[in-house]
């Protein structure tokens, strides 16, 4: 019996004090979790009863986001007034789906709980007023966007344009968009049903296209392999072989150009006129000459292999390949092989060389500032150092200059004349990517700004499967006006 009774407690024992353990770490180890879970529905009532602050564009004069009181269970309602015009910027909060985008990155700011405001949240509980959530100024301007709405035309493609000397994000879009009202909406099922429709349509309106969604640059990253050669002293005027196809070594893979032909006369061609007329025999072959490794310390002194915008969530990096034989070697210099590019990084890459060289960090929060318009936080602008670089400096002043003077060639009189706008000089570049499989159009973009000198706009512009143009869709034809029309309401704003 004694033994019984010994075993007996010895099993309570160990009950209790499994008990003990799991109470313990449900309550300090997973407490984080639990808090955060959007199931737990007292975490989600005392998110909801916070009005989150506004998102403002347009000096203040715009409102992308705001909260409204309803009637329901759910005190506040999140409001998104321009619908889809930019809902890959400001993202959506959804009782079913979380948080996205601007949303989710100041989510502590909007929702009035940042470092910055702890003295006035402390200063509210003893006064017993409620806590509100603080304003984002973007430095989005609303002209801007709406250009870049109208360039797409609803295309799957998108659109960056960023103001080079300070690293503002003037506009930042992506097509076909969605209207996030729908899946903010307090009514589950039809959020649900909202979410299904996007999800199933095969453009995939949710894909924030410009900031995280990545192609091969095609010839636009033509820059970034002049760059590397400028660097390491080939000149402008240098010249090359003008072949039908370049040879590669160890392989009997050849690289052709546009059109099947020679660039020019079949004889030589000079850098200048390689860049003008897009040849790509000519920078496949100055791709191999600089070397590998020349070529992917450029590529990632413009911002390859690093986060491009932190203040967004979850941006993109760009991807260049860190290994690479000669072959492929060639192959990156034309922007092909494993090489991919957002429109964000190539409007970067853009921007740097119309800043003399110099990379600025991409922005698009100004500041922060609470409901009576006092300042909690600024974002100033700041030269960018991409991570394992030690300068902002992406490519000295004179080489930028000499890009610069290539640049305008192309648009002067090359692959990019529908980028021209009368009265300005505008510099800029055409890719035409390569179709990922044999039923696909090309990927047509466009990298440049405005105007040449001290430039105020840089632009990239990409569209998926030929921007509605087939096969026969190029840079020049489809992205260069595209580019044209967003630089225009830059320059005009």
């Amino acid at each position: 019996m004694t033994r019984a009774l010994r075993r007996t407690a010895v099993a309570m024992f160990l009950l209790f004090g499994a008990l003990f353990l799991n109470l313990n770490y449900v309550q300090v180890v997973q407490s984080d979790d639990l808090s955060e879970d959007p199931r737990n529905s007292r975490t989600l009532l005392r998110e909801y009863e916070v009005a989150r602050g506004l998102m403002l564009a347009g000096d203040d004069e715009t409102v992308l986001a705001e909260s409204e009181e309803t009637d329901g269970q759910l005190r506040f309602q999140r409001r998104y007034p321009e619908a889809g015009d930019y809902a890959h910027l400001t993202g959506y909060v959804a009782v079913n789906y979380g948080l996205t985008e601007l949303e989710q990155s100041f989510n502590d700011e909007l929702a009035g709980r940042a470092q910055e405001a702890f003295g006035r949240n402390v200063a509210d509980i003893l006064a017993g007023r409620e806590r509100t959530g603080d304003d984002l100024a973007l430095t989005i301007d609303p002209t801007v966007q709406q250009a870049a709405l109208d360039a797409l035309d609803g295309r799957p493609g998108a659109a960056v344009a960023i103001d080079p000397r300070s690293g503002a994000i003037l506009a930042l879009a992506s097509t076909p968009t969605f209207d996030p009202n729908r899946l903010a909406d307090h009514d589950r099922e039809a959020a649900a049903q909202a979410w299904e429709e996007l999800n199933e349509d095969p453009d995939r309106p949710l894909i924030n296209r410009a900031a995280r969604e990545w192609w091969p640059p095609g010839s636009t990253f033509k820059l970034v392999t002049a760059a590397a050669g400028l660097e390491q002293g080939i000149s402008p005027s240098a010249t090359y072989d003008d072949p039908v196809r370049l040879e590669l070594p160890q392989t009997t893979a050849t690289i052709g150009n546009f059109g099947g032909g020679p660039c020019v006369d079949g004889d030589q061609i000079t850098v200048t006129t390689a860049m003008e007329v897009s040849c790509n025999t000519t920078f496949a072959e100055m791709a191999m000459e600089v070397g590998d490794d020349a070529l992917i310390e450029q590529a990632e002194r413009f911002g390859f292999n690093a986060e491009p915008l932190e203040q967004l969530a979850n941006p993109l990096a760009s991807r260049f390949p860190t290994e690479l034989n000669e072959p492929q070697t060639a192959q990156t210099g034309i922007g092909e092989f494993d090489v991919r590019a957002t429109p964000l990084q190539m409007a970067q890459v853009a921007a740097a060389i119309g800043n003399g060289g110099v990379l600025m960090e991409p922005r698009v929060v100004e500041a922060v500032r609470d409901e009576r318009g006092a300042t909690l936080a600024q974002h100033p602008a700041q030269p960018f150092v991409p991570p394992g670089q030690d300068s902002s400096q992406a490519i000295s002043s004179s080489t930028a200059s000499a890009l610069r003077a290539m640049m305008i060639d192309v648009v002067d009189e090359g692959t990019g004349t529908n980028a021209q706008i009368d009265g300005v000089d505008v510099a800029g570049k055409t890719g035409t990517a390569q179709a990922r499989d044999d039923e696909s159009a090309p990927t047509p973009w466009f990298a440049g700004f405005a105007p040449a000198v001290n430039p105020e706009v840089a632009v990239a512009v990409v569209f998926e499967d030929g921007g509605g143009a087939g096969a026969g869709a190029t840079g020049g034809s489809v992205g260069a006006p595209a580019a044209r029309t967003i630089m225009q309401a830059a320059l005009a704003d």
